[in-house]
């Protein structure tokens, strides 16, 4: 029970920063002529969706759900800011998203090869929904680049 709970804590707090970091992003974009917008919009709305639904499973099992700390949402709100204000092209948020979205799949992918035999078919699918949803968001935003 602990490794699926684990699996969801990391995908429920990954989730969280998503959310965070494509809202700020969103916000510091607010007034500029970006096409990249939608799409950065659009990856914050699945985003909100995996944290809802990993929310829900860990609230069923009990399990308090385990927040971003304030100095990684601070660092990340600074260093987001700190990027668009030096370049905010549509290739430089391209490429500061896909750097983020990159480490997010290499880490899930660690979670999942390790806890494959270990956990719930059920946990373990929305684990590989997430990886993929990461992925596929990784190469539309190459399109921008």
């Amino acid at each position: 029970m602990a490794e699926n709970l684990e699996l969801i804590i990391h995908i429920n707090k990954d989730a969280s920063m998503g959310v965070f970091t494509t809202k700020t992003l969103l916000e510091k974009l607010k007034n500029k002529d970006n096409k990249i917008k939608g799409l950065v919009s659009d990856i914050k709305n699945e985003y909100e969706s995996f944290y809802s639904e990993s929310s829900k499973i860990l609230a069923d099992n009990k399990i308090n759900k385990e927040e971003n700390g304030i100095v990684s949402k601070m660092m990340s709100s600074t260093a987001i800011s700190k990027e668009v204000k030096a370049d905010n092209s549509d290739s430089a948020i391209a490429d500061m998203l896909i750097e983020g979205l990159t480490m997010g799949v290499v880490e899930i992918e660690k979670k999942i090869k390790a806890y494959d035999e270990k956990v719930d078919k059920e946990y373990l699918k929305l684990a590989k929904k997430f990886m993929k949803f990461q992925e596929k968001r990784i190469e539309e935003l190459k399109k921008y680049l």
